[in-house]
């Protein structure tokens, strides 16, 4: 039951949508529309051999609960160890039900559903996509297509994106707003974000994994920079005790927050937000420490602090002072806000071409605006006691879903792994899952100053010629426990 009084901190923002397009009525509705949304995935063997294909399962579970509130079922799950971090999980099934995904001994044949690894080719339903990587590129594509990429290099934010475009096809989808979702192929390289005309080919698929960041400085623990840690604690991390983290939030969990928040919960409603990501960066094994106090240009970094900056913050002002508290390098995602611009985003590098300050302009800030509480759902809430007041807070609101968020870290993520690489860094990324082939990057011309970002070393690459799959799988789960 929705409390009206604290509606705006309440409500799952991806029921939100439903509420400001007008096809729910009451929020009762929206929630009823989102119940009737179910995702089923299918695995087969192989999952239990790449941290990779994990990492695009568990990205599956996680964020489609969020928003597939009929339920995600998981069939074919082999009996395996979890190569990659989930906390309290060391088994591919108990990574799913923690996760809150169910484990069922076939699919429904009217779900839409997401095939993993080798399992039977052919299509059991309408909708019927396989997630597939390959290195530093990850995609999704009609199982009829018979398009399927080499999963031989392992790299873990690889199986992030894919794992989030499987669940945006699919949620596209079942909503019906765009006809193309789950009949096209797409993807992506993280190496080459600039080549995805041909993001299948080869040499997009980028170098094996050697450093990782060390130091890290994360502003906003909501949606965005939960996706970031995501992300992050899959990476394998040969000594993740000599990783540090930062985290600068001023604000406490809420349940809207499980809605698009993928390291959220109902348990941890009401906690800090710094804390309770703390608390989760220390069970991954890395050092933490927190920083409750806004953003602003009056904040300065300290000079034996982490000079890489990952923001996560839907605020104007905040990100406007990106460059003048004393970072190195400084990495933002924006997510779009409403029902037609939930699946855009846009990634900023600075030093860019741009200053900050020129972006986010501060008298360019737009005030809050009230005109969708007209909106059937927001008359009914009106009747049921919430006041203008708290029916223009809720407006204001963005509409969000967890699997763009986490699909964008995949792009911050890669960009302090390039940086790290010594490869081609970007102004901008931006685009729309709604059309993922169209996403745009600008290459960084200007020549960045040299610094010390803090480097640590990553587990060495691995293939099944040159280690066994039993070696393997001893070494990355021993580094992940």
């Amino acid at each position: 039951m929705i409390d009206t009084a604290n509606i705006q901190d309440e409500l799952n923002r991806t029921a939100k949508m439903f509420l400001d397009t007008g096809e729910a009525a009451t929020v009762d509705e929206a929630y009823a529309i989102l119940g009737s949304y179910h995702l089923s995935v299918r695995l087969g063997a192989d999952v239990a051999h790449s941290p990779t294909l994990q990492a695009a399962l568990l990205t599956i579970v996680n964020t489609g609960r969020r928003c597939f509130h009929g339920g995600v079922e998981v069939a074919g799950c082999p009996d395996a160890d979890l190569l990659v971090y989930l906390e309290g999980a060391r088994t591919l099934e108990q990574a799913i039900i923690k996760l809150e995904g169910r484990l069922v001994e076939s699919v429904a044949s009217n779900h839409p559903e997401i095939v993993i690894g080798d399992t039977d080719a052919s299509a059991t339903s309408e909708f019927s996509i396989r997630a597939t990587y390959d290195g530093w590129i990850g995609g999704v594509a009609p199982v009829d297509d018979g398009i399927r990429l080499a999963e031989a290099q392992e790299f873990t934010p690889a199986g992030v994106l894919a794992g989030s475009l499987a669940v945006s096809e699919a949620f596209q989808f079942v909503r019906g707003k765009n006809p193309m979702a789950g009949s096209r192929p797409v993807g992506f390289s993280l190496w080459e974000p600039h080549s995805n005309e041909d993001w299948t080919a080869t040499r997009n698929k980028g170098p094996e994994l050697e450093l990782l960041p060390a130091r890290l400085w994360l502003i906003g623990l909501g949606h965005l920079g939960q996706a970031y840690l995501w992300t992050l604690g899959f990476l394998p991390f040969a000594s993740p005790e000599e990783v540090l983290i930062v985290l600068q939030d001023t604000d406490r969990l809420s349940v809207a927050n499980d809605s698009t928040s993928p390291l959220t919960n109902t348990d941890l409603v009401d906690q800090p937000k710094t804390r309770a990501m703390a608390a989760w960066c220390e069970a991954r094994g890395f050092q933490t420490r927190i920083v409750e106090r806004l953003f602003a240009d009056g904040f300065r970094v300290g000079s034996d602090e982490p000079m890489v900056a990952l923001c996560g913050v839907d605020n104007g002002l905040a990100r406007a002072s990106l460059e003048d508290v004393g970072f190195s390098r400084v990495i933002e995602a924006g997510l779009g806000r409403g029902t037609d611009e939930f699946l855009a985003f846009q990634i900023h590098s600075f030093p860019g071409a741009k200053p900050a300050r020129e972006i986010w302009d501060s008298s360019a800030v737009e005030p809050l605006q009230d005109q969708s509480i007209e909106a059937a759902a927001y008359a009914d809430l009106g009747e049921r006691g919430v006041d203008k007041c708290g029916l223009t807070l809720l407006a204001n609101r963005a509409v969000g879903a967890s699997f763009v968020g986490t699909f964008a870290s995949t792009l911050v993520i890669a960009e302090v792994l390039r940086m790290l690489a010594g490869a081609a860094a970007f102004d901008v990324i931006d685009g729309t899952l709604r059309q993922p082939n169209t996403i745009e990057a600008i290459v960084k011309t200007k020549k960045l100053p040299p610094f010390n970002p803090g480097i640590t070393p990553a587990i060495p690459a691995f293939s099944d010629a040159a280690n066994g799959v039993e070696e393997r799988t001893k070494i990355l789960v021993e580094a992940s426990i």
